[in-house]
This record gives C-alpha cells, structure tokens and sequence, in this order.
C-alpha cells in the first residue's frame, strides 16, 4: 500500500473532519492500494498542537509555522484547515513545493489571492482539491448524472438553498466566520452545487443583508464590534439557455438547523433534495402515466442512502448517512486522484471560479445591478 505522509495544517473543528476521514478511511472503504497518515499538524500555538497530538495520537510532531510542512520533502499531502485569510499563503508555498493539496473552502478571503494562485498554476504540476463535500453525497451524485443524461431534459427554473439559524441572535458573538460573511461560508457551497450540477451562471443580480450593526467581541462580550460582512444572499442566476433561478445562504433563518436543498425543474422531469434528508433524491419523471386516476405520475423517492460504489462498503448501503459522510468520499477522491496522477474532483480552478463567482454576487449586492460573468 502507498502510504501517504500528511502534513495538517489547521486543527479547528474541520481540521479535527480531515483528521477522522484521513484515521477512518481505512475502515469505510476496501481497499489496499493506499492510504493517509498524519505525521505533522501546524496550529497557530504550542499548547493547541499538544492537543492535537493527544487527540490524533501515533507519532505526529507539532508545528507552528505551516512552512515546517509545506517545505518538508517528506511530507506527501498538504490538508489546509486554516481560517479563509490563511489559505493562500500555505496553498502557494505548497504550490511551489509541488506537494497535492487538499484545501478547505473557499480558496482564499480575497479575489486578490485567488488571482495569485491562478498566476502560479502554469509553474504547479500536483494534483489538488477544494472540500466541496456536497458534490459527494450519493444523491448529489445520483442527481448529476440524472441531469447528464437528460432525464429531466431543459432546464427551466431552479432554487438552491443553503440556511443557518446562529447569526439570528444579536446576542451571537462576531467570530471569524461571522466577519468572512456568509457568502464566504455558505454560498460558495450552494453556488458550487447550483453550478456542478446545471453548468455556468451567465448572469447573476443579488441582495444581502447584515441583520444587526454590531456583535459582542468574541473575546470580550461587553465590548460591540461593527458588523461589516453579510448575514445571507439572495441571488437571481440566469443559465446559458436563459432559464433562471434563485440561489440563497443565509445565518439568519430562525429555525433551520442545516438547510441544504435544492429543487431543479426541467422539460422532462424534475429533481428535488430536501434540507435535513441526506439520504434520498426526488425525482419526477414527466413520461410517467397520469392515468387512471394520477397512474404512477409523481414524485420518486430515490434511496441513495450509503450507495456508493466499490471499494466503499463500510457502513451498509441502507443505513442512514451523516454529515461527515460526504466529507470521507470527498477526501478518499482526493486519495484516489493523488494515486491515479489525475483530478477526480473540484481543483483550484473550480475554487478560483467560485471566488471569481463570489466576488460577482458582491459587487452585484453593492452596486444594485446585474452582472454579466
């Protein structure tokens, strides 16, 4: 077996989701061809990566200086778990070290080092991947391939969504996350899958809001910190064909858990993903007869459950999916890209032309107006 070398950079609560598929992925997939070993993690302080030592056991070495991994010829895989205003600096020195690169998303906080990273590909011949884990779900994947191979013809209109309810509290302190904004956070997901799944947006117009002007001090709650980034956005995307949707993130929907849908109509058929069940696609099939009394007309509840393909086994097919699950077969891709010296999944092009589609939804926002991409 290839063992790769992994060196982790970041150990907050997604380093902690790479470190269990990086340690579990043994087990979920049956195979024996390769595998991911932890064997340096980087934190920004001492006594964070003691913990992470303890956490991640074996021999792993702690650093604090995410160079110590970038430019270690023994390390094999750079996983960046960082805060997004970190990511660039480790994915260019990774880029330049010519290490595979597993990166959180988005790419970057800026358009700015998205466009540096761009710059530096030319010089780049590793093999990297964004976390896009979405795109990984049985259903997700079922859903891509009903839509490339016509099932539900033309696409004619479409939503996607993508809602929290943390940000709906003025009592929410203002964390990193709250300040990248909830573009950042969420929509580079539900606009990823909007366009995996249905191809380039040719037009975007959006609104955002921020729901409260300042926070508590994450750090000090007696001190208020203004709020300068967004709390949701609503897109209006249009389609080459000229179809239109709307696509929408939001921390402020009071109520929602984890809200992670959408609903695509064709001139065939229909495909629907329901926030909270990961587990089925719904699909409407516009051939189906509607008569004797509605026939089998109707919607189809596909059960894409654990159904991945071979070498994945562990746990069985019927049992219920989780969260994690998509972020094990979007690290294992990564795995398997690595090993077969091809892109199997999202690269640092798509990340740069989500950036690139994030900074479109914010100009849109500000300005007021359509933006052609």
């Amino acid at each position: 077996m290839k063992q790769y070398k992994v060196g982790l950079v970041g150990f907050g609560f997604i380093g902690k989701v790479h470190a269990y598929g990086h340690t579990n992925i043994p087990l979920f997939y049956d195979q024996a061809d390769f595998g991911s070993r932890i064997v340096k993690v980087c934190t920004s302080r001492p006594e964070t990566g003691e913990k992470a030592v303890r956490q991640l056991g074996g021999n792993v070495q702690a650093v604090t200086d995410f160079r110590e991994i970038t430019e270690d010829p023994d390390i094999d895989l750079v996983d960046i778990c960082t805060p997004n205003n970190l990511h660039a600096e480790a994915v260019l020195s990774a880029m330049a070290h010519q290490k595979a690169i597993y990166c959180d998303k988005p790419l970057t906080s800026t358009l700015e080092d998205a466009l540096r990273i761009e710059a530096a590909l030319p010089n780049y011949h590793g093999i990297a991947q964004m976390t896009l884990q979405n795109r990984f779900f049985p259903a997700t994947l079922r859903a891509k391939q009903l839509i490339d191979e016509g099932a539900i013809g033309d696409i004619l209109e479409f939503r996607g969504q993508y809602l929290h309810s943390g940000s709906a509290d003025p009592k929410a302190p203002l964390k990193w996350k709250l300040a990248e904004g909830t573009i950042a956070d969420l929509g580079s997901h539900i606009l990823d899958l909007m366009t995996y799944l249905l191809g380039d947006f040719t037009q975007l117009c959006a609104t955002t809001h921020i729901a409260y002007p300042d926070r508590p001090s994450a750090t000090d709650p007696a001190k208020r910190i203004p709020v300068t980034a967004e709390d949701n956005m609503m897109v209006l995307a249009r389609l080459a064909n000229g179809a239109s949707g709307v696509v929408s993130a939001s921390k402020i929907s009071t109520g929602v858990e984890d809200g992670f849908g959408f609903e695509i109509h064709g001139s065939k058929g229909a495909l629907r993903w329901e926030p909270m069940n990961l587990d089925q696609l719904f699909f409407y099939d516009c051939a189906a007869q509607s008569a004797p009394i509605g026939g089998r007309r109707g919607w189809t509840a596909i059960d894409c459950g654990q159904r991945y393909d071979k070498p994945a086994g562990f746990p069985t097919p019927k049992a219920p999916i989780g969260w994690l699950r998509g972020h094990m077969h979007c690290l294992y891709t990564f795995l398997q890209s690595v090993y077969e010296n091809k892109n199997l999944g999202p690269d640092l092009r798509v990340g740069i032309r989500i950036q690139k589609l994030m900074e479109a939804v914010r100009q849109s926002a500000a300005e007021q107006r359509w933006i052609t991409l």
